[in-house]
């Protein structure tokens, strides 16, 4: 269950990512066919080759074809700045190009198939980026322009009695502004329903809620224990630089691997909260 520590403090060993063929990849987030710059080539041999990339969570991974049983080669990201590179060819093609950037690292360039294709990479790399260096979970603007349109109502009545007189007196203009309601109106208050926890609903706040992607159990006692398939409402990112995120399953709160979570890929995912 112990994922890898990624910390934008130090440099990553690319040793530490194990062998994985194409299929095994899981939480891809951006794949396809690029021409990767050779490190070392020599003066017959063509500067740039074809290779099939996947970006996940954290990893760059490029393989020889979509069908390799190992990559030829990969790095963690975390490390890494992207930016578009228009140097790189002086061809056709010199505005379809991109590249990693790392002091003290080998740097990484690519060519898209096409401008618009490199931004879209450029684009989706940031993203998980700022994820991945951010603390506080991300929401979308549309998501916090809803949340301050949403007026607030309070139907509470805090006032004294008899609108601040004495005890036991009420006017008869206060007597008729009070409405009587049928007693089935009112939800019983030793009903369960009324007590469940005032946890939001995750059609209503998707942006916090994340996917088991398999099962899961707790090595320590502040770990969260799941099943794949399972929603986990993630209350913090506090300690997302070291690869751990606190989400809440069953009432249970607990720390959770942020590798082993994914966004819902179903409209109706498996409610275990």
């Amino acid at each position: 269950m112990e994922p890898p520590l990624l910390s934008p403090g130090r440099l990553h060993d690319f040793g530490d990512i194990p062998a994985v063929t194409v299929q095994d990849l899981s939480n891809i987030l951006k794949q396809g066919h690029l021409e990767k710059k050779r490190r070392d080539h020599s003066f017959f041999g063509s500067e740039w080759q074809k290779r099939w990339c996947v970006l996940n969570n954290s990893i760059f991974y490029y393989f020889g074809s979509d069908k390799d049983k190992q990559q030829k080669g990969s790095f963690y990201i975390i490390d890494y700045a992207v930016q578009l590179a228009s140097n790189l060819r002086k061809d056709s093609r010199r505005n379809c190009c991109f590249e990693f950037f790392c002091s003290g690292r080998r740097s990484f360039q690519f060519t898209a198939n096409s401008p618009q294709e490199a931004r879209e990479w450029v684009d989706q790399i940031n993203f998980v980026l700022r994820d991945l260096r951010s603390t506080s979970i991300p929401c979308d603007e549309d998501e916090e322009q809803e949340e301050e349109e949403e007026e607030t109502y309070d139907d509470v009545d805090t006032s004294k009695p008899g609108g601040g007189s004495e005890a036991g007196e009420v006017g008869e203009e206060d007597e008729d502004i009070y409405e009587v309601l049928p007693e089935e109106d009112f939800p019983d208050p030793t009903d369960e329903s009324s007590e469940r926890n005032s946890r939001p609903d995750w059609s209503s706040d998707y942006a916090n809620f994340y996917q088991g992607l398999w099962d899961c159990q707790a090595d320590e006692a502040d770990e969260l224990p799941f099943q794949r398939g399972d929603l986990i409402y993630i209350v913090s990112k506090e300690h997302n630089i070291h690869g751990w995120w606190v989400g809440e399953l069953n009432g249970t709160i607990g720390i959770v691997p942020k590798t082993s979570c994914t966004r819902p890929t179903s409209s109706e995912p498996r409610q275990c909260l």
